[in-house]
């Protein structure tokens, strides 16, 4: 009988660490608070500056002006998108699928590369709930002055404080809910109209309630948005692997954590470099301790690496006890960047672009539908042509008023009633009733197909087919 032994597996619970802040309570009662300690740091630096460059994005871009109207224009309402110079339609709307896919993709590759970065850095959460934690630092002081005050009884002093923080926070969510209203409703009009109460019901309710999504969602909620409303916290574990970077901790370099002096060498008191002080929990947005390794609520903002390089600054260590890392490496083995998962992710992101890029740039600045008249095939005139009538939809998709040129192939000696130069407004769909006369002895079968042409100024040519039909 062989004596080789079976390795187990010790799966005994942790004991919770009071010094913690992330008890189970945190998890499910929205009144166990998360008082976030400021970071300052080169991660914490980057976060922000991306943060501001995306905010002035957001909030800038609806006041773009493009000729006579707004650059960026969504309106659902006449179903046009304006783009600049480019008014798409409903049946340009493969562009949208194609961004969201691009979009799905492109974020898989840089999660199996780089973790949540998305998360850290540029997730609208991520973002709304930092910018409201540094009104309330500002305001009511940093976390463990907050916590003390909210064990005591309320004062006027902190009462007044506190309604200061409520409305900046109120503030910051009405601009938010305005500007992303901007992005389907005129926004000069919108401001105007909000703050007059002039506004009509849509527009004003989509304000308020985006609106109170923000006050909620950043100034209350918070982590729980990240850790049970948000599903991209579940199925990243499907692009993780080992070569992930993450943020980690190294527990061959920190072990035996302990507090020390900074004058006395850690390896005669058997200590490690890890001496214990939790500032990597007390600045984590969702309350981890990153020392208890790989945890699904890290959103890898890297606010735990700054607190602890500048502990390990102060204590004369080698920074990056806790750094992007992958687990190949905490474990002593070489990282592997190019892989076929993420060369899988890149290559269908990439062949996504070309498609979309294509879709673009084939986009017809114009477009023609032709409907037939459904409730009579077709009648003798008067002066004895079988006429068939139709009504010809000119889209406009350019942000210029434009000419076009329409004509018709297909049947020989065709006689043309109705217009045939026409002037469309940018942006503009144009209804042109018509009707078209042929000679019976012209027509060899009962339905001939005839093709529409539509010419702009600048010489470029759309068609449209439609049927011709004999029979009365």
């Amino acid at each position: 009988m062989s004596q080789d032994k079976i390795d187990i597996k010790d799966v005994t619970p942790k004991q919770f660490n009071p010094k913690t802040h992330k008890s189970s309570s945190d998890r499910f009662n929205p009144n166990s608070g998360i008082y976030v300690r400021q970071s300052k740091g080169t991660f914490q630096k980057l976060r922000r500056y991306g943060a501001w460059f995306l905010l002035a994005l957001f909030v800038l871009t609806p006041w773009i002006s493009f000729g006579d109207r707004q650059a960026i224009l969504l309106d659902i309402g006449s179903q046009q998108f304006n783009f600049f110079g480019t008014t798409l339609f409903p049946q340009d709307l493969t562009l949208l699928a194609l961004l969201f896919v691009i979009a799905a993709f492109g974020l898989f590759f840089i999660t199996t590369f780089l973790g949540r970065v998305w998360c850290g850095y540029l997730c609208p959460q991520t973002v709304w709930t930092f910018m409201y934690i540094w009104f309330e630092e500002k305001l009511e002081g940093p976390a463990n002055k907050r916590r003390k005050q909210d064990q005591m009884k309320m004062t006027s002093n902190l009462l007044l404080r506190k309604a200061l923080k409520h409305l900046a926070w109120i503030a910051i969510a009405l601009a938010t809910g305005i500007t992303f209203v901007g992005y389907f409703v005129p926004v000069k009009e919108l401001v105007v109209d909000f703050f007059t109460f002039n506004s009509d019901f849509l527009p004003a309710f989509w304000v308020i309630f985006f609106a109170g999504c923000t006050y909620g969602n950043a100034g209350w909620m918070r982590s729980i948005v990240c850790l049970h409303m948000c599903p991209y916290a579940r199925f990243q574990s499907a692009m993780f692997d080992k070569d992930t970077y993450i943020v980690g901790y190294d527990p061959k370099r920190g072990e035996t954590r302990g507090p020390r002096s900074h004058k006395k060498d850690p390896k005669t008191l058997g200590l490690g470099d890890c001496i214990d002080c939790n500032l990597c929990v007390q600045v984590c947005p969702t309350g981890i301790d990153i020392r208890d390794g790989l945890q699904y609520e890290c959103i890898n903002c890297g606010a735990c690496i700054d607190a602890c390089n500048e502990t390990m600054d102060k204590m004369g260590y080698e920074k990056n006890l806790i750094s992007y890392t992958t687990e190949h490496k905490l474990a002593g083995h070489k990282t592997h960047i190019m892989r076929p998962k993420l060369i899988g992710y890149g290559l269908v992101m990439l062949l996504m672009m070309g498609i979309f890029f294509v879709q673009i740039i084939s986009v017809e600045p114009m477009g023609l539908d032709v409907l037939r008249d459904r409730n009579q095939l077709s009648r003798i005139n008067s002066t004895g042509l079988i006429e068939n009538t139709y009504t010809l939809k000119i889209i406009n998709k350019t942000q210029q008023s434009q000419q076009y040129q329409l004509s018709v192939t297909g049947i020989n000696n065709l006689t043309w009633y109705g217009e045939q130069s026409v002037n469309v407004d940018a942006g503009e769909v144009l209804s042109v009733p018509m009707s078209l006369g042929a000679q019976a002895t012209e027509l060899s079968k009962t339905i001939t197909t005839i093709e529409f042409k539509i010419t702009n100024s600048d010489g470029q040519t759309i068609k449209a087919e439609s049927r011709f039909f004999k029979k009365l």
